[in-house]
């Protein structure tokens, strides 16, 4: 799918990709955290398993791991969580992991539209050289939640980079690195996490 600098790109019907979210500039208690998460428009469906990011280690006493899958077609999200708790050891910190009970929480949009630049009226940003890749730039602001640019490769519908807040005050940055549209098997989306 080609863009051009009038009409933002829509993602597609469906793609997977790990990610890196951080922070821009970081501060002392900002974290750098990965995982993968899978898109399904035609399902309406979506999954992110990784360390939550923003989580605050020093105010909970644990880092957050979390399985979010979310049907949307069926009105609910569930998550599964383990908190990681850091307990020193001779000379070395070792994590003890404790599972946490499951939510299953009402929901009936997937975690980000595939028209999210269409929806918000996007415009487009200039180019930029981002993880290697030329990309096309689309800024929007979302009510509530600020200045939002989302990074494509140049020219495509697949997106290498998010970032939610001003970079020059403090930003959530979410990179993804090996961004796909290859067929994702419906196990993923199984509830028997």
């Amino acid at each position: 799918m080609v863009s051009d600098k009038n009409t933002p790109p829509r993602l597609p019907v469906q793609w997977s990709s790990s990610y890196i979210s951080y922070w821009q500039p970081m501060q002392q208690e900002d974290q750098i955290t990965s995982g993968i998460c899978w898109f399904d428009y035609d399902q309406n469906r979506c999954r992110i398993d990784g360390l939550f990011n923003p989580w605050s280690e020093v105010k909970t006493g644990h880092r957050l791991w979390m399985s979010e899958i979310v049907t949307a077609g069926e009105g609910k999200t569930k998550k599964s969580k383990i908190a990681y708790y850091r307990e020193p050891a001779q000379g070395e910190t070792e994590y003890d992991a404790v599972v946490l009970d499951d939510d299953v929480e009402a929901c009936h949009e997937v975690l980000l539209a595939q028209d999210i630049l269409l929806q918000y009226q996007a415009s487009y940003a200039g180019s930029q050289h981002l993880l290697g890749r030329e990309t096309d730039a689309w800024t929007f602001t979302k009510p509530g939640k600020g200045p939002s640019t989302y990074y494509f490769v140049k020219g495509t519908n697949q997106l290498i980079r998010m970032v939610t807040g001003d970079p020059e005050v403090h930003a959530s940055v979410r990179d993804f690195p090996n961004f796909t549209t290859h067929t994702i098997p419906d196990e993923i989306f199984s509830n028997d996490v």
